[in-house]
């Protein structure tokens, strides 16, 4: 698929399948050689999109040396970051040793100095990672979450323009603040973690994928498309395979209720006055929950109080401890929502 219709180069994330056992990953912090148990994962995958042509012999050489995580500046000048989040994430159950420390396997320290150079050079900065960092905050361990919070917060807006995740399957986005999120507002949005829709259907979703309008000179976010394959009409096809359908425009969708200016990048703050206007006309939360499950048939709706604020909360919520404090029970539209309505 990525050689016929892709022409651009493509930058692999290592997620929570691609090891064996499944989102098993061993910390550096391990002792002897139990820390070097799953090398020969890291090795091959990075073997592998090198083969692909992917990645660099550079970037090769960092991804078997820093966990499948490596850093590189792309044809159009942005610096593309990826870390291995399978070291926070909750079914990885060797991250349960030494979960005093948040960094078990350096690959913090190693975000941090690729930022920090960055920083020094006047790059800017896109992150990515499959793990993400909060939403309700059942996903990664609050220790490194937090600590992955304080990253963002200190080089953001100023290097890192846009996080990036995936895992969930689902279309949702996140907001980093200043103070760890402890003032939630315009002026205290530094960035959007954009969770991208999958191809993979997964459990009542429908099939989707994402373009992205990006400013090449400040490497912001103008305008994101979504499309999406209808996979309840799948069992009629014969001849040919699904087909794709324009599903929305972000800009189109939510910037006219959040009065958001045409010329203005698809932000924190952006996202911010999105919710401003969720907490006013509920009919958008609505919204958000349909392109969630990009708009499958099999969706819960969300249209009560109590669903509308929960949704607010998680997109303000891009760690553990913030998601953690918001209403559970409305996260995933995979399946009937069971949080207490009002």
């Amino acid at each position: 698929m990525f050689e016929k219709y892709l022409t651009g180069p493509v930058f692999p994330v290592l997620g929570n399948h691609d090891s064996n056992p499944e989102a098993i990953d061993a910390p550096h912090s391990l002792p002897g050689n139990l820390s070097q148990q799953m090398s020969w994962n890291y090795n091959h995958v990075a073997s592998l999109w090198r083969l692909n042509g992917w990645i660099d012999d550079a970037a090769e050489a960092e991804a078997k040396t820093h966990y499948g995580g490596y850093s590189i500046k792309n044809h159009y000048g942005v610096r593309m970051i990826t870390f291995n989040s399978d070291f926070w994430y909750k079914s990885n159950f060797l991250n349960y040793i030494n979960t005093t420390n948040p960094d078990v396997s350096t690959s913090f320290a190693f975000v941090i100095s690729e930022l920090d150079a960055a920083e020094k050079a006047g790059e800017r900065v896109w992150l990515f990672a499959h793990v993400l960092s909060g939403w309700d905050g059942s996903n990664p361990l609050a220790n490194p979450s937090n600590l992955f919070y304080a990253i963002v917060e200190r080089y953001s807006p100023h290097v890192i323009a846009n996080v990036f995740w995936g895992h969930t399957h689902e279309d949702q986005v996140m907001i980093y603040y200043a103070n760890n999120g402890t003032v939630q507002s315009r002026d205290t949005a530094l960035s959007a973690g954009w969770i991208g829709p999958s191809v993979t259907p997964l459990t009542n979703l429908n099939s989707g994928f994402r373009l992205y309008e990006v400013d090449t000179g400040n490497f912001e976010i103008y305008e994101a498309y979504t499309y999406y394959a209808d996979v309840d009409s799948f069992s009629s096809l014969n001849a040919t395979g699904p087909t794709y359908k324009f599903e929305y425009s972000t800009r189109d969708a939510y910037g006219p209720a959040a009065n958001w200016s045409s010329s203005a990048p698809l932000n924190a703050t952006f996202w911010h006055a999105v919710t401003e206007a969720m907490e006013q006309d509920h009919s958008l939360v609505a919204k958000f929950n349909t392109y969630q499950g990009k708009s499958s048939v099999k969706s819960p709706n969300c249209t009560s109080e109590a669903c509308a604020e929960a949704k607010v909360c998680y997109i303000r919520s891009g760690s553990v401890a913030l998601g953690r404090k918001c209403p559970q029970g409305f996260a995933s539209v995979q399946s009937a929502y069971t949080g207490k309505n009002f």
